[in-house]
């Protein structure tokens, strides 16, 4: 077994012992999602990253750059059950969770699960359902099941939500409320790929044959295995006072009328392991959390000036990374 592709032992920085990571799996993942989604290696990093650290993913992007087929490459080469939703103006949250109906034969009503009974959820246009439809999203994210008629149902594990929205399009869309977006690990946006990347696609006659020769490549023993994982890895406690920084410059600072919440420095220590993980790591590093701060807190905030952009949102994240001391 090559070492390069498949164990990486490194001693970390304290006097824990090291310990080993077995890459191949989690290379195998993203090297699948990469043959579909091509010339976007770092946005695929991160929702593998998601992924590891039990949470879900925000695509904001143009039509047309990929968003679909991102989800549905994750799917595919995790080999778990995939299904889509499209969120349109009419679409109820019974529509998402599922109804009980009446068998005749049995005298009694049967709970038929809706499509969020799924591993991998794919909510398209998330942003074009009510408020009311996006809310049925809520506790399934958050809890890993649903309610229906005063019985919970738990959701199948691993347990995975991508959801895209096109954010120059305003007529005919509901904004997500501050409580929708917080439980989104990350905010991610796809762009415009390479010319190299466009060519290929281009001569290759586009990715939907494609899609359906993706083999599984990880089995879902394996990722539970790597979430697991993940919890492992060594945060030191200054790494957190880091973390918890950050969080602190949102709240003392002027400029927010909405800081990072709890849920949000919890989901950036949960990525941050995760991302040490795929980098080979039992331990993580200051340059693991700069990495990951604006993916992952930029979406949860708000200023008080300007026009409630995730690129303004995204550049304000950015000066208070810039402005931090790194912990030595």
């Amino acid at each position: 077994m090559n070492a390069t592709n498949a164990i990486v032992t490194e001693i970390p920085p304290t006097s824990t012992p090291p310990r080993t990571v077995d890459l191949s799996a989690i290379q195998t993942l993203e090297a699948g999602i990469n043959r579909i989604v091509r010339g976007k290696e770092s946005v695929v990093r991160m929702a593998v990253i998601s992924l590891l650290a039990g949470g879900h993913v925000l695509i904001e992007d143009v039509p047309g750059v990929g968003k679909t087929t991102l989800a549905q490459a994750m799917a595919k080469a995790l080999g778990l059950a995939f299904q889509r939703i499209q969120f349109t103006s009419d679409l109820l949250p019974s529509d998402i969770i599922g109804v009980s109906v009446y068998r005749q034969e049995n005298e009694a009503f049967e709970f038929v699960p809706g499509p969020i009974f799924a591993n991998v959820v794919l909510a398209d246009e998330i942003n074009r359902a009510t408020p009311k439809t996006q809310s049925a999203l809520l506790e399934a994210m958050s809890e890993r099941r649903v309610s229906v008629e005063r019985k919970r149902y738990v959701l199948p594990e691993p347990f995975l939500v991508l959801a895209t929205q096109n954010p120059l399009e305003f007529l005919g869309t509901f904004p997500l409320p501050e409580s929708q977006l917080d439980r989104f690990l990350m905010s991610l946006s796809m762009g415009y790929p390479s010319r190299q990347a466009e060519r290929e696609l281009l001569l290759s006659g586009g990715v939907d044959h494609l899609l359906d020769q993706v083999p599984a490549a990880v089995r879902m023993e394996e990722i539970l295995a790597l979430q697991h994982q993940a919890k492992q890895v060594q945060v030191t406690e200054k790494l957190a006072d880091y973390m918890l920084s950050m969080a602190d410059a949102t709240r003392n600072s002027g400029d927010f009328s909405l800081p990072v919440s709890t849920r949000g420095i919890q989901g950036l220590f949960r990525a941050t392991q995760a991302l040490a993980l795929c980098e080979g790591r039992g331990y993580a590093i200051p340059d693991d959390v700069q990495r990951l701060a604006v993916p992952v807190l930029a979406h949860r905030v708000t200023l008080k000036r300007g026009g409630g952009r995730l690129d303004e949102q995204r550049e304000a994240i950015r000066r208070i990374v810039a402005d931090l001391p790194v912990p030595l």
